[in-house]
C-alpha cells in the first residue's frame, strides 16, 4: 500500500495511525479530520475540562507530538463522500484523496430533540470547541438544566454541581440509565444526584426549550416550565455515517463489519460508528462507545488492514467503561443489561460501594462497580474466560 487515509482524527483514528507506524507501515498516511484540532482526549471535556481543572494543552492524546508520526494532516473539514471502487475520498471543499487503504474512524454525533431550536444557552457536548463554548457561559453562574441523565448528562450535573451552579435533570425513563442498568441501580444513580442537590425530575416530557434569541425556559410535557439560562442536551449519539450513503458499505446503526472490522476490502472501521460481530458474546453485534474500545479497535483495525489476506483472529475483547461522578467511580466491563440475572456482590446498594454481577444463560457477562476498581477487574478476566454464573458467584461469596 503507498497510501493510507484515515477518516476520524479523535482516539481511534489516532490509535490506527500510531499502530501503522509501530507495525513498520512506512508508506504515506493522510488524516482527515472534521475539526480543525489535533487528537484531544474526550472524557475530560465533561468533567476536569468542564470544571476548569484542565486547559486545551492538558488533553492532547500526544504531549510528545505528532510530527515522528509522519502524517497528512488535513483538519477542519470532514469528508463527505466515499467511492471505494475508485479508492478515492472527497472532502467538504471537493478537494479529494485517493488510498489503497482506508481506516473509517468518524466517530459519533450527538443526537438532537425534536424540533431542538437553534438560541443561545444551548449547548450539545462532544467537542473541545463545544466544551469550550458551555465553560464560558458556567463562569457566569447561570441556572443550568440538563435534558437527559446518561453519563454525559450525568457527568455534567454533577460537574456543574461541583461549580456550585443550580442544576435541573430532565429525563424520559423512570430512572438514570434504567434500559441498560434496571430500575434498582437506576435508583442508585438518582439517589446520588439528588443527595448532592440535583434536581432530578424522571418521567418528564420536554415539550419545547423556550427563550428570544437565547434560552429562558424548558417546557415540559404537564405544562409547568423551568427557567433555565443554559440548557444541555444529553439524549445520545448516532454514529457519523451520513457521509457514507451512498458509498455501497453496509449501514445499519454504523459500518457493519465482519469479525475483524473489515467493512470492505482494503477498508476497515474502528471506534464508536464501527458495528460487528463479537466472537467473545457469540456473535452478538455491537457497537461501543468508549474510549477503551476506540483505542482496542483502533490498534487492531491497522493490523488487519496490513494483514491483508492474512486473516488474524477476531476482534473479541470485554467492554470496559467508567464515569466519574462526584466521589463516586462507576466502572463497567462486559455486557449489562437489565434483563440479564443480577447478583449484588462485594458491599451494597445501600453503601454505594458494590459490584452488581450480570449473567444470562448460565454465564458470566458482565459487572458493574461503585468505588470497586480491584473486585470488577477481576471479573473482567472472568467474563474472557467465558467463567459459568456459578463460578463467578462463587468468587463473589468467598
Amino acid at each position: 500500500m503507498r497510501t493510507v487515509a484515515v477518516v476520524g482524527t479523535s482516539l481511534a483514528g489516532l490509535r490506527a495511525v500510531e499502530a501503522l507506524r509501530r507495525e513498520g507501515y512506512d508508506g504515506r498516511i493522510v488524516a482527515v479530520g472534521a475539526e480543525p484540532h489535533l487528537p484531544y482526549d474526550r472524557p475530560p471535556l465533561s468533567k476536569e475540562f468542564l470544571a476548569g481543572r484542565t486547559d486545551a494543552a492538558g488533553i492532547v492524546l500526544r504531549r510528545q507530538g505528532v510530527d515522528d508520526l509522519d502524517v497528512e494532516w488535513l483538519l477542519g473539514l470532514p469528508a463527505v463522500s466515499l467511492d471505494p471502487g475508485a479508492r478515492e475520498l472527497t472532502r467538504a471543499d471537493g478537494s479529494r484523496v485517493a488510498f489503497d487503504g482506508l481506516v473509517l474512524a468518524t466517530g459519533a454525533t450527538p443526537r438532537r430533540l425534536p424540533n431542538q431550536p437553534d438560541l443561545a444557552g444551548l449547548h450539545m457536548l462532544r467537542t473541545l470547541d463545544d466544551a469550550t463554548a458551555l465553560r464560558d457561559q458556567l463562569d457566569q453562574m447561570p441556572k443550568v438544566v440538563v435534558i437527559g441523565a446518561g453519563f454525559i448528562g450525568a457527568e455534567v450535573a454533577a460537574t456543574c454541581r461541583g461549580r456550585g451552579l443550580d442544576v435541573t435533570v430532565l429525563e424520559a425513563l423512570p430512572q438514570p440509565m434504567v434500559r441498560g442498568l434496571g430500575p434498582e441501580l437506576g435508583a442508585v444513580i438518582a439517589e446520588v444526584h439528588r443527595d448532592h442537590g440535583v434536581d432530578l425530575r424522571t418521567g418528564v416530557q420536554v415539550d419545547a426549550i423556550e427563550g428570544d434569541g437565547r434560552v429562558e425556559r424548558v417546557r415540559l410535557g404537564d405544562g409547568s416550565a423551568i427557567d433555565a439560562d443554559v440548557v444541555v442536551v444529553g439524549v445520545g449519539v448516532v454514529p457519523q455515517t451520513d457521509w457514507l450513503e451512498g458509498s455501497g458499505l453496509t449501514i445499519d446503526n454504523g459500518v457493519v463489519c465482519d469479525a475483524t472490522c473489515l467493512a470492505a476490502p482494503g477498508i476497515v472501521a474502528a471506534g464508536d460508528l464501527a458495528r460487528w460481530p463479537n466472537a467473545l458474546f457469540d456473535g452478538q453485534l455491537m457497537r461501543l462507545e468508549h474510549w477503551t474500545n476506540a483505542t482496542e479497535q483502533g490498534v487492531y483495525a491497522a493490523r488487519r488492514l496490513l494483514a491483508g489476506d492474512d486473516v488474524p483472529e477476531p476482534f473479541a475483547p470485554v467492554p470496559f467503561v467508567w464515569s466519574d461522578q462526584y466521589d463516586r467511580k462507576i466502572q463497567t466491563v462486559g455486557v449489562v443489561s437489565a434483563d440479564a440475572d443480577v447478583h449484588v456482590s462485594h458491599g451494597s446498594y445501600a453503601e454505594r460501594q458494590f459490584v452488581s454481577l450480570f449473567g444470562r444463560a448460565g454465564r458470566l457477562v458482565g459487572a458493574l462497580g461503585f468505588n470497586r476498581p480491584r473486585q470488577v477487574m477481576q471479573y473482567r478476566k472472568l467474563i474472557t474466560e467465558r467463567a459459568s454464573w456459578d463460578t463467578a458467584l462463587a468468587l463473589a461469596n468467598a
